[in-house]
């Protein structure tokens, strides 16, 4: 018997930026480089930021002893390999704390032999430079979406059952930190813990491992205003 299964229910994910910027007053009423200084200081407060990497997962579900068409010496773990791309916005500063609102998605490009993700991420991070020169960034962050779980080499096989595919919402806490390098340009080591459903396993959960080495661009709108 073939299952292909998909979970009916898709919560909302949290997903919030909000930022304030005073209208300067009538000319007259406030000098213009006082009117620039405030522009220049609220924009500030905002940061929009892009990164992309390679990802390597360990899936957090073993093989039931049969896959790829022969029989396994003992349980192996499912691994594969993707790409990772988001975008960060910055909303503002707490101390020296920075509350970052992120949407993130995931591809698998080397599938591996059990199973493979795909999903799309939205929540919230939390940053705060450290050292003498700030250059680093660690991080914790809290992410909630939805995923798929991709079952590969003639599916998994489990209680009388073939599953293809399942998908389930995600729950992913994870941290790493962000190197810049220069203006523009950071590195970002990343690593999230995620949690999907799937009925394969007897807890109806796994959690899996996904880890990305990646590149980040940060956008600067206030380049201009300096010149």
């Amino acid at each position: 018997m073939i299952l292909r299964v998909r979970s009916l229910s898709l919560p909302s994910v949290p997903l919030a930026a909000a930022a304030g910027l005073l209208l300067c007053l009538p000319v007259g009423l406030m000098p213009n480089r006082a009117c620039a200084q405030a522009d220049v200081s609220a924009s500030q407060q905002m940061t929009l930021s892009a990164f992309a990497g390679v990802t390597y997962t360990f899936s957090g579900l073993y093989s039931n002893g049969a896959y790829n068409g022969s029989t396994a010496s003992g349980p192996v773990q499912g691994k594969s390999t993707g790409i990772t791309g988001g975008v960060d916005l910055r909303v503002g500063h707490f101390g020296r704390y920075n509350p970052t609102v992120e949407v993130r998605g995931s591809y698998p490009v080397d599938t591996g032999n059990i199973d493979s993700a795909k999903d799309i991420l939205a929540g919230f991070k939390l940053e705060r430079p450290v050292g003498a020169s700030g250059r680093l960034h660690p991080y914790v962050d809290l992410l909630v979406g939805r995923g798929e779980l991709d079952y590969h080499s003639g599916g998994y096989l489990t209680g009388g059952f073939v599953y293809f595919f399942t998908d389930s919402t995600v729950l992913s806490p994870g941290a790493g930190v962000d190197i810049d390098l220069t203006h523009h340009f950071a590195l970002k080591l990343d690593a999230q813990y995620q949690q999907y459903k799937t009925p394969v396993v007897n807890s109806g959960k796994i959690w899996s491992l996904p880890v990305t080495a990646g590149v980040i661009y940060i956008f600067d709108f206030n380049q201009r205003r300096r010149r």
